[in-house]
């Protein structure tokens, strides 16, 4: 017998991914600069480079709660399906 520590292995599931892509998807957006880099269209007389930027603001918040959400629901299975031990 070993008395090696167990190595945990990180493994990628479909929530692991959609909470990847709610995390990089502001990041991407923003660094896309040429994509929102103009004045046109006009919203309430704010030009869409500086309103484009804020409303991603408010998407990347709602992205994070979503990801967060997701990551505790998968601990929490995760921690189950281990009978229970939290990390």
């Amino acid at each position: 017998m070993s008395n090696e520590p167990e190595v945990s292995r990180t493994v990628v599931t479909p929530t692991r991914v959609v909470i990847a892509v709610c995390l990089v998807a502001p990041f991407v957006a923003m660094l896309w600069v040429g994509s929102y880099a103009k004045t046109d269209p006009v919203f309430i007389g704010i030009p869409f480079f500086y309103w484009y930027q804020m409303a991603w603001v408010l998407i990347s918040t709602a992205l994070t709660m979503t990801a967060y959400k997701l990551w505790q629901r998968d601990q929490r299975a995760r921690s189950s399906q281990k009978g229970g031990a939290s990390q």
